[in-house]
């Protein structure tokens, strides 16, 4: 086989991506590296098809893989437009994975030649790009705290301000190129931040925008994610009627679709707004729906979600017997699936519906009082004394016990038939014995930092090396001197020695005397053999950080790629910057953080929710319903407004990413195929 059958493959692999079946290309991709070719712009076409479907395939690693070799190709080859699109690939894949320096990193290294290069579409590109991964990373720092719209910390309103930056920036930059598609994608983008950041106004006037271009392109998918999210912000502006008029439309498009989780996802959305409307007839219908499209996807969250609604309803309409109903059927299915919140609720729901039917409170749950009992035992466990588990306490504790058990031997009997004087005297010892515990005990924290540092300091010492010659490449030129030094005939016979310690020692043996000289010259070949040891284990450390030429999958001949090196270093290419370096710095500096072990949690526990909007949604609202007392105080219409929407998520339907730099979708317009690069290439 020869580098046309790895082109034909390769095509066939391009084709069927864009097909939609990217196993298979995935399948021939993979052909036409095992058939190989020489030349490097196929392969790196090649890389980026593999990268673009394995990225969509979710096998991310893969990707990152496969687009880095991309990256090292390009570099090769000085091409600098392909440098720019691998690094756009990688931070789109580095995003995913959630390593979001590196990502950003990628993506202004992107940014920058597509500048520099006048590339408008890479520029666009690249701004879109930062602008998702702020706004990943604004989203995933916001799980950690207030998770309202426009009550997130400092931190997550830097990221998501500068994910607003560029996403304004690519929507101007598209403007100018007038495409309308572009456009579109930025402005759904740009209401999504604005609705985390809590501006509702500014997120209607751009999800409006994005409905009105989806129209445009008959896109009904983008129009249900801007029908949605439109609801969601008329809800935080109190404006319950619109919002569920977007919802019924959300609902409508979903059953077109055939997205059966969305349709739950709507109907679900119009019961809480119907109940913000007190329209519980109507909550209660689009909640049984929900319940019923929960259970036809096994949706276990989504049927507790519906069954706590629908008990919550039925309550508010004196209906108690099917609230308890409900109620229970939410306890089980929280217990099913572990959710520890969702049983609190239903066991305090069913506590407040059980006193209204005048029934007996529930049976004591078992479960809860080993866990009271757990909680009790860790509050008793911090209140003890750290120090008084230091070993020099306990050597002071062991020794007023041997005190009290040698009393104890002489006044046994004086023990079993107490009476007057013996008893005194026993708790008055006994008292004076704690109180210099006590005492003893209440060292400052200098005693115990000289006790963890004296158990430290053999840590250290078991992890120093000795010193040893090895037959180094390094060594051997030394080793020929001293081969020369020791045939000519030694002044006086010196030895040397070595003590208990490991540290060198010499002794002359010259009339029983030693004279400066001879110490100094035995000085100095101890110091010489001292520096030869270590210039041969420093040696072998830098043979280990070498770094070898990089091996191409598919790359028949692999001097293709020393003869690009030596081509590149023999031309005016500057070396790197500083910039450069710094860059690297930043990549590297989390690498650390990878190897961190996270603390054993419940998340292996969880399960997936596709009925409902969003996993946090539940909590959300338990948060505000502990504030049970607050709901009923009297406001103002347009602050109750505000507070209500506590019954509705707290995320936006996302934009779908724009095709990645070496696309594996069809698109007329798109110029990094595979045969369009080759074809460049070739000109």
């Amino acid at each position: 086989m020869d580098s046309s059958t790895c082109l034909e493959l390769a095509l066939e692999g391009e084709r069927l991506c864009k097909a939609g079946d990217c196993r298979a290309g995935v399948a021939f991709f993979e052909a036409a590296i095992q058939t190989g070719t020489d030349d490097l712009r196929t392969l790196s076409a090649i890389y980026s098809q593999l990268g673009n479907a394995y990225f969509y395939l979710g096998e991310y690693d893969k990707a990152m893989d496969y687009h880095k070799l991309d990256l090292t190709v390009a570099r090769t080859m000085g091409d600098r437009l392909g440098v720019a699109k691998a690094s756009g690939n990688l931070g789109n894949t580095l995003k995913v994975m959630g390593k979001f320096k590196e990502a950003i990193c990628c993506c202004e290294r992107h940014l920058s030649i597509s500048q520099e290069l006048e590339d408008k579409v890479g520029e666009g590109r690249a701004l879109y790009n930062l602008g998702n991964v702020y706004h990943a990373q604004g989203k995933h720092l916001g799980r950690i705290g207030p998770q309202e719209p426009g009550g997130f910390s400092d931190e997550v309103k830097h990221c998501l301000q500068k994910a607003v930056e560029y996403y304004a920036a690519n929507l101007r930059l598209m403007e100018e190129l007038n495409d309308r598609s572009a456009q579109g994608r930025a402005c759904g983008n740009l209401g999504n931040t604005h609705y985390l950041l809590g501006n509702f106004t500014q997120a209607i006037s751009y999800h409006s925008e994005r409905l009105a271009i989806a129209k445009e392109f008959g896109d009904k998918a983008a129009e249900r994610r801007a029908h949605s999210n439109l609801g969601n912000a008329h809800i935080f502006l109190g404006k319950f009627e619109t919002a569920a008029d977007h919802y019924k439309k959300t609902l409508h498009l979903a059953q077109e679709l055939g997205d059966r989780a969305v349709e739950a996802q709507a109907c679900y959305s119009l019961g809480n707004t119907y109940t913000l409307l007190r329209d519980f007839a109507m909550a209660i219908q689009y909640h049984l729906r929900h319940l019923a499209i929960a259970e036809e996807l096994k949706d276990k969250v989504g049927e507790g979600r519906a069954c706590w609604s629908l008990g919550n309803a039925y309550s508010a309409t004196n209906n108690n017997e099917k609230a308890l109903h409900y109620a229970t059927r939410h306890l089980e299915i929280s217990k099913e699936i572990g959710d520890k919140t969702g049983q609190a609720a239903a066991q305090m729901n069913l506590s407040d519906i059980r006193k209204v039917l005048g029934l007996p409170p529930a049976p004591f749950d078992q479960d809860s009082a080993e866990d009271n009992k757990a909680r009790t035992r860790r509050k008793s466990m911090e209140n003890m004394d750290l120090l008084k588990m230091t070993p020099d306490a306990k050597g002071v504790l062991r020794k007023y016990q041997s005190e009290d058990a040698g009393i104890g031997s002489h006044s046994s009997e004086d023990a079993r038939h107490p009476v007057n004087g013996p008893t005194s005297y026993t708790s008055s010892s006994h008292a004076d014995k704690n109180k210099s515990i006590n005492e003893e005990s209440s060292m400052d924290d200098d005693s115990f930092f000289e006790l963890l540092s004296r158990f430290q300091s053999k840590r250290m010492d078991d992890q120093r090396c000795t010193l040893s010659i090895d037959g180094n490449k390094e060594n051997h030129p030394n080793q020929q001197q001293k081969s020369d030094r020791s045939a000519a005939p030694p002044a006086s016979a010196t030895t040397q020695t070595r003590d208990h310690g490991g540290s060198l020692s010499s002794t002359g043996s010259t009339n029983g005397t030693t004279t400066p000289s001879d110490s100094g010259a035995n000085n100095c070949g101890v110091l010489e053999e001292l520096m030869e040891s270590i210039a041969g284990m420093q040696s072998r450390r830098m043979d280990e950080q070498r770094a070898s030429l990089p091996q191409l999958p598919g790359l028949n001949n692999q001097q293709v790629i020393l003869q690009r090196l030596s081509v590149a270093a023999s031309d005016s290419t500057p070396l790197p910057d500083d910039n450069f370096f710094d860059m690297l710095m930043r990549c590297q500096g989390s690498r650390i953080e990878d190897q961190r072990s996270s603390l054993p949690n419940e998340s292996s526990l969880t399960h997936s929710a596709p009925t409902v909007p969003d996993d946090d949604f539940f909590s959300l609202i338990m948060r505000f319903q502990s504030g049970r007392l607050e709901d009923q105080r009297s406001t103002m219409p347009l602050e109750a407004a505000s507070r209500s929407t506590s019954n509705h998520r707290t995320t936006t339907d996302e934009e779908e990413p724009p095709p990645p730099a070496a696309s594996t979708q069809p698109s007329n317009t798109s110029k990094d195929g595979l045969v369009s690069r080759l074809v460049k290439g070739r000109k």
